[in-house]
């Protein structure tokens, strides 16, 4: 039998919910197509973002059947984590996870799609006139998750979305099935920022945030930065 879950504040998807396995294939817009696919669904007049898992390693298929989370269930409740420490993360829907007898089979995480039209890697492509801000607001979102205990191991340029509602900036982390919990000291806090590059400027904006807000010393913070990104820096100019 397979495992469904829908979120009780959005009861409306839950027939979408259950319906993933059947629709998938042929309905929805691709995002991203690869082992595991992205698409861009529409139900009940709000935009849905669903991700397919698919793990060809048939000894991953096993421990996902009997002795962790899969990936479609971990995604959703690390959202609702997120959501409930006061970290943006886009509105988890449910999900749906399917059997093969002794392995799991392909699962779906459902969610809404961001309101923020950008991630961190659009600083490649463009400018901000709001750049120092957005910046902030980034310290301030990786702070707060270590604070918790949490620590996002996939923390990169297209994993960070933002955007700027009403002159304040919003940012929201997705990808969250690599979230681990553990104390974040300064050294590995410093050096999960090392997949978002910047000039120095930029990076010293961060850091000096992100020592404050963590009672670091601000130096110290910058050191780490500097030497976890290199020479090579080219999103942010």
């Amino acid at each position: 039998m397979p495992k469904l879950f829908c979120n009780p504040s959005t009861p409306q998807h839950a027939e979408f919910i259950k319906q993933l396995p059947a629709i998938f294939d042929t309905e929805g817009e691709v995002i991203y197509q690869g082992r595991n696919v992205l698409k861009r669904f529409v139900n009940e007049g709000q935009r849905i973002i669903v991700k397919s898992y698919c793990d060809a390693v048939w000894f991953n298929r096993i421990v996902y059947r009997f002795f962790r989370a899969p990936k479609a269930q971990r995604s959703y409740e690390y959202a609702d984590l997120l959501l409930d420490i006061g970290v943006g993360s886009p509105l988890p829907i449910g999900y749906n996870i399917q059997y093969q007898g002794y392995m799991i089979g392909r699962s779906y995480f459902a969610c809404l799609e961001s309101e923020c039209p950008y991630t961190y890697r659009d600083f490649r492509q463009r400018s901000f006139d709001n750049e120092k801000d957005i910046l902030l607001a980034i310290a301030d979102t990786t702070a707060k998750l270590h604070e918790h205990g949490v620590i996002h191991k996939d923390y990169s340029a297209g994993n960070i979305l933002f955007g700027t509602f009403d002159s304040k900036v919003k940012v929201e982390i997705v990808d969250l099935n690599r979230i681990r919990f553990e104390k974040v000291g300064m050294e590995e806090g410093c050096r999960n920022f090392d997949r978002l590059p910047g000039t120095p400027e930029a990076l010293r904006i961060m850091s000096d945030e992100y020592a404050r807000l963590r009672g670091f010393d601000s130096e110290a913070c910058y050191k780490v930065f500097i030497e976890t990104h290199g020479a090579d820096n080219k999103y942010i100019r």
